[in-house]
């Protein structure tokens, strides 16, 4: 199935001019971040539907036995993303397009995509880390969308991309509404600073299939 054919298949008007943008930024430099990427009704929905209606957990670090809360590296509150809500459903969709066209553009062999809503209570963080879970490659992007209207460099809470190589200049993106920022799961180390007010965002990860006939890896 073709990009445009699958983007038409879900229901979604794809932004073909902004997906060729990020497709440019991964290319050339391994991360993109984009404000304002999706329809601002969406962003509306998914903002009110995670402050109104999600229940949250503490999050952990680690994936099936090695999985442990350890309120050191991390102190925000997650909650895994179904698609049984219209709005869960139209935010999975639009994502769905973006994969379909960077396997195209780029031929990533993208085969699923996973998130989570997260909560980041005033005084909230997330340490130094990467997304790409040792000993495995299957988590090949990492994406964050940002929920929070009005917010001001004072409310903390920015997201620092530390170059690969130890590099010296890193990156801090401010979490207002509407931003989108994509990166390379295994190539960028980064945190989340405290912040000083709640907090919200999605957190996801297009990943590659690497199931074998001894061990099956499922999206979640």
């Amino acid at each position: 199935m073709q990009f445009s054919d699958h983007a038409q298949s879900v229901g979604t008007a794809a932004p073909e001019p902004l997906f060729a943008s990020i497709a440019d930024d991964i290319l050339q430099r391994g991360f993109s971040i984009v404000p304002n990427a999706l329809p601002m009704a969406l962003t509306h929905r998914l903002t009110d539907y995670a402050q109104q209606a999600v229940g949250f957990d503490p999050a952990g670090i680690g994936r099936n036995q090695q999985y442990q809360q350890n309120e050191f590296v991390r102190t925000d509150e997650i909650c895994w993303i179904q698609g049984n809500a219209a709005v869960t459903a139209a935010w999975l969709n639009w994502m769905d397009c973006l994969k379909s066209y960077l396997n195209t553009r780029l031929f990533l062999g993208l085969f699923s995509y996973e998130s989570h809503f997260a909560h980041y209570p005033p005084g909230s963080f997330y340490k130094r880390h990467f997304d790409a879970f040792q000993g495995q490659s299957n988590r090949v992007l990492s994406t964050v969308f940002y929920l929070n209207s009005d917010w001001g460099h004072n409310d903390g809470g920015e997201l620092v991309i530390y170059p690969p190589d130890n590099q010296p200049d890193s990156i801090n993106v401010t979490p207002l509404a509407g931003t989108l920022v994509i990166f390379l799961s295994e190539e960028f180390p980064h945190e989340v600073l405290p912040a000083k007010r709640d907090r919200f965002s999605i957190a996801g990860w297009f990943r590659v299939n690497d199931s074998t006939a001894q061990r099956v890896n499922p999206p979640n």
